[in-house]
């Protein structure tokens, strides 16, 4: 259950104004009783000079701290308020620069009538002062004080990087879809709460540690996940460093670190393991819940909510959304969600202006990666999609002959029905699609189920993540200490090539064995266990996105200029996925970090990327840097294909396991510079997404 946790800070009183000063006018001319000769002749008095203007009263300054350091210590203080720029350049935060975020707590108004309100001035003011002073420490023990010096560490890992949508002037069919959806959203956290195991563990936060509240809203629990950090054992929003137990298995099962494969080993697995299940001990015996069971007061309380949006809806053009809105309401009742994937295949940029997607999708959430997380990705359709559909979509039947000839016997081409992806602008991710820092830019949906095995699933590219300039120039910042100048020149970070890349990518999820292919009987999780399986799923995507830059541009559908720079920014991609590590906190493989091992090893002992000890990288300080040799790409990225391919058609599991160990586990040369690329990408806070929701 998630709780709600109160804003930590007193209320500032507001400047009193000056009082007022009385002028009083003296008055003359008593009568006499007899009178009297006139007095002699004076000039008139000089009118006396005016008094000096009082200064008007001073209210509080608001230039005391500087835009990234305002952002970061907010977090600090667990405060749903962002600086989103300084855009004249004042020094100082205006009324109209900032926004409350969606939230674990409610946002107060920061801002009424065009002036702060005393809540934003008691928020500056404590701002302040933790920049001045630093978080206060008095009494707390030594222990205590290494586990909240180790909450910030893990907290300065993450730059804010800010999503908004306006909706103030929207119509009210609007308001009310986004009204109930937003109640959704916190229903989706409740549920992935209990799947991670997180659920109650807030309320063992220390009331005075609202850094603590931050971590714990961030990560959905009190485990560190940055690189630096999520070894440390005093790294903790808990006191006490509870151990990251599942809620999707006993936790008796879990004490074991190979209960995954016990689970795979028994003859009942396909039950246990089945992905819409959670499974429980009773009497002894393990048993397979429904997740409309094991989660049922969430769960019928999602259902309401989603009837509740679809009733809102009465314009005809959002049939199609009103349709699938009203088949998830009746999944979260009875656990068939295969029936609710029907109306959502059929949404497109077209026919709706909402992308939304509910329920429970990926696995790679859970240590075995075999259950499906729920999640809620909620966005507005952004029509540049559109151009992309119809330049890739008289091809795709000859990009999925292209890849059923690099995959080889026995695979053999399929009639692909999948659609080109859709781009949407996220309003709000919800559950295990709320990541602590980075993001999924984009997913293909859904994984089990007659749509997926027919090839009707939809693709999805949610082209406004980490898209801030400042998630930009930090990003640009750590490019620069890895890439040697020449190659530098010729990279971009704008968003079309990076949207290039995440199109193609989801695209070749499509294409070829997918993780539903099936060898001698057996499906990719039953070959390969659920974490090596799904880290190929990904393998193959990615170097699929590598590979078709280049085919795409030879069959004269992409500009060769594009391609070489999308080819550069999965390049750079990978640099970010390397930099996080091989394996997580407990100590389970990062399939994103896995994958880039191989494919940067590969292409490096193709020749397409090369390491230059004694040459400066391109920001003038680092010694040692990589260049793309944009030459042997589109070689190096079929020989890795191919070499995937081969591997998924043919269940070949050894083969997997080779590249595992050539690229990941071997110690050597690629090892060492991989520890290059970690301790330089790490240099870098990595964007961690917030959502401001304007009603």
């Amino acid at each position: 259950m998630k709780t709600s946790l109160p804003i930590a800070s007193s209320r500032a009183p507001l400047a009193a104004l000056a009082g007022l000063a009385t002028v009083a006018a003296g008055v003359a001319g008593a009568a006499c009783s007899a009178p009297h000769p006139p007095p002699p002749a004076e000039p008139p008095p000089a009118a006396p000079a005016p008094a000096a203007p009082q200064a008007a009263p001073q209210g509080p300054r608001f230039d005391q701290i500087p835009r990234l350091d305002f952002n970061r210590i907010a977090v600090e203080l667990d405060l749903p308020l962002f600086w989103t720029a300084d855009r004249n350049s004042s020094g100082a935060v205006e009324p109209d620069e900032v926004v409350a975020l969606w939230h674990h707590t409610a946002a107060p108004a920061w801002v009424a009538s065009g002036a702060f309100t005393p809540e934003f001035t008691a928020a500056y003011a404590a701002i302040v002062k933790i920049k001045a002073e630093g978080h206060p420490r008095a009494g707390l023990d030594d222990a205590e004080k290494r586990r909240r010096d180790a909450v910030l560490a893990e907290l300065a890992a993450g730059r804010p990087s800010l999503l908004r949508s306006d909706f103030r002037g929207a119509p009210a069919e609007d308001q009310a879809i986004v009204g109930h959806l937003l109640k959704v959203a916190e229903l989706i956290e409740q549920i992935h709460a209990k799947q991670l195991g997180s659920a109650g563990m807030a309320d063992k936060i220390p009331a005075d540690d609202p850094a603590s509240r931050a971590l714990f809203w961030r990560n959905q629990g009190p485990w560190c996940e940055q690189p630096k950090t999520r070894d440390d054992p005093s790294c903790s929003a808990v006191p006490g460093n509870p151990p990251r137990i599942t809620g999707a298995y006993p936790a008796r099962l879990q004490q074991d670190k190979k209960f995954c494969a016990t689970l795979e080993a028994r003859r009942d697995q396909q039950a246990l393991l089945s992905p819409f299940t959670a499974v429980v001990e009773q009497g002894g015996a393990l048993r397979a819940v429904p997740y409309s069971e094991a989660y049922r007061p969430e769960m019928e309380a999602v259902s309401r909510e989603l009837k509740a949006a679809a009733e809102a809806i009465q314009s005809p053009g959002e049939a199609a959304f009103k349709a699938y809105l009203l088949a998830a309401a009746q999944a979260f009742l009875d656990n068939r969600w295969e029936v609710a994937d029907e109306p959502w295949a059929k949404m497109n940029a077209e026919n709706s202006r909402w992308y939304l997607r509910v329920g429970p999708d990926e696995t790679y959430w859970e240590p075995c990666s075999r259950k499906a997380g729920f999640h809620m990705s909620f966005a507005r359709i952004n029509q540049e999609s559109l151009t992309w559909q119809k330049k890739l979509d008289p091809v795709k039947s000859d990009m999925e002959a292209a890849f059923a000839k690099l995959a080889g016997a026995p695979y053999t081409a399929r009639q692909v029905a999948f659609h080109l992806p859709d781009f949407i602008d996220v309003i709000v991710n919800a559950g295990d699609s709320r990541a602590a820092t980075g993001g999924t830019a984009g997913q293909s949906l859904p994984n089990w189920g007659r749509v997926a095995t027919e090839g009707r699933g939809r693709t999805v590219a949610m082209v406004n993540l980490l898209q801030d300039d400042d998630a930009r120039a930090a990003l640009r910042e750590a490019t620069a200490s890895l890439l040697c100048k020449a190659t530098m020149e010729s990279v971009s970070l704008e968003r079309p090539v990076a949207t290039l890349s995440t199109v193609l990518h989801e695209a070749a999820h499509n294409l070829g064995p997918t993780q539903n292919h099936k060898v001698k009987g057996k499906t990719e999780s039953e070959i390969y266990g659920g974490p090596l399986a799904s880290m190929l799923e990904e393998l193959k995507a990615q170097t699929g996105a590598l590979f078709f830059s280049g085919w795409l541009a030879q069959q004269g559908v992409l500009d060769p200029a594009l391609a070489r720079m999308s080819e550069a920014r999965d390049v750079i991609w990978a640099f970010g996925q390397i930099g996080q590590g091989m394996y997580t906190a407990g100590g389970e493989p990062r399939p994103y970090g896995h994958l880039a091992a191989i494919q940067l090893g590969s292409l490096l002992d193709a020749g397409a990327l090369g390491f230059h000890r004694g040459e400066v990288a391109a920001n003038g300080t680092d010694k040692g840097c990589f260049s793309i040799q944009a030459d042997k790409m589109p070689a190096a990225a079929e020989a890795l294909a191919r070499a995937v391919l081969g591997i998924k058609a043919r269940g070949d599991k050894a083969g997997a396991l080779r590249l595992r160990e050539t690229y990941v586990e071997k110690d050597g040369a690629w090892k060492g510079l991989r520890g290059v690329i970690e301790e330089r990408m790490q240099r870098m806070p990595l964007g961690s997404v917030i959502y401001a929701i304007e009603r």
